[in-house]
């Protein structure tokens, strides 16, 4: 019955004076076609585009009765939309995004990765590689080489709280521009491991009360936290503008911010300790964990958060502005974060994002690299199947666990509620 009505729908329009022929290349608007995909298929459409004067060339001929899906690939095509699969019955028309794909998608691209070494020496030839790549095409090198030589920072007071203290800094990258940010570090007296904090984007960016919880916890435990502005947002903002953040320029200036972070922490302390240095981050900042964990060898665990996927390159060109993910002829975040094997390495993911894959996709890719160093002790993944994208206190928990693990944090002074939160005027550097 629903093929009879949409034939006669076809038939409707060709006898309203809109007949299709060679010489109107068999057009028809793109929203009544589909409508008719939508009856003919029995399927639901949820438009993240508009249709409305979109004329669709040669469209009944895009139609393959026997699949929804061709259907609709050949359908938005040439308008550089797409389809997401939502469920069984329903399916959401999306512009094209260049950094999204599907999990589909990514299974195809870790079996072609997975194909293309069968061993350790195999593995370290394309890592080497596509690390040589990925610093070319972020620039990388060229942004170091602009950067104040020996800067200086701009420290506040030393603030102390329960177990732990928290001074803000700015520091000066290129001439007149500072990346401000806090460093959290425990009272007590050694050395202790460092862990970099690049921040995601989270309502309140760095200065949010789940980022103070976390790092001052972290100090709490014994170890020295430090985190940053993302470009164009809290005092980065008062000096580049809002604006500036969602540009390729940041995604460079965000990797370079957190290269020169370490450096001036391993220059300035005498109480760090240099087989233990950490990189954590949530969303975005799990995608500059990635990048950091690549570029420079002196990181020795990460525990990038509600972040990592084989078939999601980052959303804001601060993540993915700069092509990397095509470098060693296309690569991806999980790959990329492979290349880290076999230092220790914790996946945190969760069932309402891009990362509902990984114990599925990714992780099983992960332990197999892994396996070529016989260290799949040293990778994990935390998945929170009914959690969404957020920082949230398990998520936090999953962190705090495999750095007491890791770095062999004090267990016993886990307890967020003794960290004190500070309005974010209090966590400002330049204004020191």
């Amino acid at each position: 019955m629903k093929r009879m009505l949409f034939c006669c729908a076809i038939c409707a329009s060709v006898g309203s004076g809109n007949a299709q022929t060679y010489e109107t290349q068999f057009s028809r608007p793109l929203g009544d076609v589909l409508t008719e995909v939508s009856q003919r298929f029995n399927v639901r459409l949820k438009y993240d585009v508009d249709t409305v004067g979109k004329v669709l060339p040669y469209a009944d001929s895009r139609i393959r009765p026997y699949s929804v899906e061709e259907s609709l690939t050949n359908i938005l095509a040439p308008f550089d939309y797409k389809y997401v699969k939502q469920n069984n019955n329903t399916y959401k028309i999306k512009p094209y995004e260049y950094y999204r794909r599907t999990d589909v998608d990514g299974e195809k691209l870790l079996t072609y990765l997975n194909g293309l070494y069968q061993n350790k020496s195999e593995f370290e030839l394309r890592r080497d590689s596509v690390r040589k790549e990925v610093r070319e095409r972020l620039e990388i090198d060229e942004a170091l080489a602009q950067c104040v030589t020996n800067p200086v920072a701009k420290l506040s007071k030393l603030r102390k709280y329960d177990g732990y203290s928290v001074q803000n800094f700015a520091l000066e990258t290129t001439p007149g521009i500072y990346v401000c940010g806090s460093i959290y570090a425990p009272l007590t007296k050694g050395k202790h491991p460092l862990i970099i904090c690049p921040n995601g984007h989270f309502n309140q960016g760095r200065y949010r009360t789940d980022q103070q919880q976390r790092l001052g916890t972290l100090a709490r435990m014994g170890a020295i936290c430090v985190d940053y502005d993302l470009i164009g947002w809290g005092e980065s903002e008062k000096q580049v503008g809002k604006e500036a953040h969602r540009t390729s320029k940041a995604h460079t200036d965000q990797i370079m911010n957190g290269l020169l972070i370490l450096d001036y922490m391993l220059n300035h302390r005498k109480d760090i300790d240099l087989s233990r240095i950490g990189l954590n981050g949530g969303s975005g900042g799990g995608s500059q964990v990635v990048v950091l964990s690549l570029l420079d060898d002196r990181f020795t665990a990460a525990a990038p958060t509600v972040s990592l996927a084989s078939h999601f390159d980052g959303g804001c060109p601060c993540e993915s502005g700069k092509s990397i993910h095509l470098s060693g002829g296309g690569t991806c975040n999980a790959e990329l974060m492979a290349f880290f094997a076999p230092k220790p390495l914790s996946i945190i993911s969760d069932g309402g994002d891009w990362t509902a894959s990984v114990p599925t996709l990714e992780y099983p890719y992960l332990q197999r690299i892994y396996h070529f160093y016989d260290a799949t002790d040293h990778v994990s993944n935390v998945h929170l199947p009914t959690e969404r994208h957020d920082f949230g206190p398990n998520k936090r928990n999953a962190v705090y666990d495999f750095f007491i693990n890791t770095f062999g944090l004090d267990r016993s002074k886990l307890d967020e509620s003794k960290v004190t939160i500070v309005p974010e005027s209090i966590l400002y550097g330049l204004s020191q």
